[in-house]
């Protein structure tokens, strides 16, 4: 019977040390949390400027609601768009220096919705093997022919350039990718797509606001320029709130208006988010303090770590994944450090590739050092006692 096998396979999951579980935060969004009825320090969070509990969005978002209301009534092309999402458009688009931005409900709607609209069938997909699940699900909706090449690699994606007949490509690409916490070379992809007339998608969900002048992403700190880039930034991480956009060259975003399936056939973000995000990019401009601070943070945990077995992966952004290998060992690290008071997810397969369990260590503006020492020192002990 149909319910048997799936069962079987939730049986195979817990076997494999696979099975995902849910826990239930009763307190807003900061490091010092109660879940699941403990109180808790957590590193768990994308959460990296310390915006999404910050009371002056909170303040934006319930005038927001008290103008606008709660709902935005339809789709955007109907009759679900306000002037607020114009504004937040224009501002969105100025702050990644772009011709003109458009705001998605979700990073992963922005995702599946902006690839299709851009290639089909007889075109050609390049994308980077450790691109985020939306790329690649944005990719496979495409139909058009994917070719992944090995991470980080320029080189090999030449290759694949060089061999390519496809009437139009596009290059799909993390800036900083979400498990090893490393940055794309932006630079030599911008090259490479100006050299074989190429589109380079840059998907900066866990840059934007953290990288560049005034937390303006990854491809403002490479200080690139170019109407090929396709610019995505997320919402719900570092700005604190909630949602995507798409920015670029004007036509290629008035194409992704017309076409993108994500975009058209969806109920319109609530405006009044909107007001929380226009309040996020006042305080993402003048967040170099946070910034710093965060920065500090990260040099920290490098300089406390001591490990032998593990590996901290070299990492200069808020994502600090420590490799542990097996997936039920890194699950028992994680239900150790959970004993301790200390919230940090162990993240395995298929998320990562077999074999490269590890913690995902997601630090914020929001923690201080003596939150990143506590959970070095349990770090260096748990390795010692396994």
């Amino acid at each position: 019977m149909l319910l048997d096998r799936l069962k079987a396979d939730l049986a195979e999951l817990d076997t494999r040390a696979l099975r995902r579980t849910r826990r239930s935060v009763a307190t807003p969004c900061a490091p010092h949390v109660r879940v699941d009825g403990r109180d808790m320090l957590a590193f768990c969070s994308n959460d990296y400027l310390g915006l999404a509990a910050e009371p002056a969005l909170a303040h934006a978002l319930q005038a927001g609601a008290t103008h606008w209301g709660t709902g935005s009534g339809a789709s955007h092309l109907v009759s679900g768009h306000y002037a607020v999402h114009d504004e937040l458009e224009a501002r969105l688009a100025a702050f990644a220096g772009c011709e003109r931005a458009l705001y998605f409900s979700t990073g992963y709607m922005a995702n599946t919705g902006t690839i299709p609209a851009l290639v089909g069938r007889g075109d050609a997909i390049f994308a980077d093997r450790l691109n985020h699940a939306s790329l690649v699900d944005g990719a496979l909706l495409s139909r058009a022919e994917l070719h992944r090449y090995a991470h980080g690699d320029p080189a090999a994606l030449e290759r694949a350039l060089a061999a390519s007949s496809a009437k139009r490509k596009l290059i799909v690409t993390d800036a900083i990718f979400s498990m090893d916490g490393d940055v794309a070379p932006l630079a030599a992809l911008l090259a490479l797509a100006e050299r074989f007339d190429a589109w380079l998608m840059v998907d900066d969900a866990h840059g934007f606001g953290v990288l560049g002048p005034g937390g303006r992403g990854a491809v403002a700190e490479a200080g690139l320029a170019s109407w090929r880039v396709i610019y995505v930034g997320t919402l719900g991480k570092a700005a604190g709130v909630s949602g995507a956009f798409v920015a670029g060259h004007a036509d290629v975003v008035e194409w992704l208006m017309q076409k993108a399936r994500t975009y058209i056939f969806t109920t319109g973000a609530p405006p009044a988010l909107a007001e929380a995000l226009l309040a996020s990019l006042d305080l993402i401009e003048r967040g170099d303090e946070r910034r710093e601070h965060l920065a500090g943070l990260v040099a920290l945990l490098h300089g406390e770590l001591a490990l032998a077995r593990w590996q901290l992966l070299p990492s200069r952004t808020p994502i600090q994944p420590v490799l542990i290998g097996d997936n039920a060992e890194a699950l028992a690290v994680a239900r150790a450090l959970w004993d301790e008071g200390l919230w940090v997810p162990a993240i395995r397969p298929p998320t990562v590739p077999q074999g490269t369990a590890r913690l995902r260590i997601s630090l914020t503006a929001a923690h201080c050092a003596d939150d990143v020492r506590r959970l070095a020192h349990a770090l260096n002990r748990l390795e010692a006692q396994r």
